[in-house]
């Protein structure tokens, strides 16, 4: 791991961006810089937890998805909708877990153009394994308190819905 850096360099783009811009878009550059950041930052401490697994972040999102799906399965393209994200993420995302037996996919029976996902009972072990170390570990996100984790939520929540990312 790299030495920490002597500076912020958020805080240093910030000044740099001021200087060079004025002050009035600051908070929007340090705020989507930040998140940014952090995106990056859980993601490598999610991917770290999920190793023993040969999960990634986005294998176990699907894994959950389908572990809390009423019959265990569902169209490829249901799931793309609810974890949001293109039809090519999700058949590369299926194929990495039907890889590892966590899941298989088979064709609709109403529909055979549709194909379906659905977990299997090694994906449903590793599942509840995965589980447990993630919540142990609160999703990466310590040092962070829950007062603060429920206010940053309600925050992002607000630009996600103004982007029509659901309804209600």
């Amino acid at each position: 791991m790299p030495e920490p850096l002597p500076f912020d360099p958020i805080a240093e783009a910030a000044r740099q961006w001021r200087k060079n811009w004025g002050a009035a878009p600051v908070p929007s550059m340090v705020a989507v810089t930040s998140i940014m950041r952090v995106e990056q930052i859980l993601t490598a401490r999610l991917n770290a937890l999920l190793t023993p697994w040969d999960l990634t972040f986005p294998r176990y999102e699907a894994l959950m998805l389908l572990y809390y799906s009423r019959n265990g399965s569902l169209p490829l393209g249901k799931m793309g909708a609810r974890l949001q994200i293109h039809p090519t993420s999700v058949t590369n995302t299926i194929d990495g877990l039907q890889k590892l037996g966590y899941v298989e996919r088979s064709r609709h029976e109403q529909d055979r153009r549709k194909w379906l996902a659905a977990i299997t009972e090694r994906g449903r072990e590793v599942a509840v394994a995965s589980t447990a170390v993630i919540n142990d570990a609160r999703f990466g996100t310590a040092p962070l308190k829950r007062r603060q984790l429920q206010e940053l939520f309600e925050i992002l929540r607000e630009l996600r819905a103004d982007e029509d990312d659901f309804a209600g």
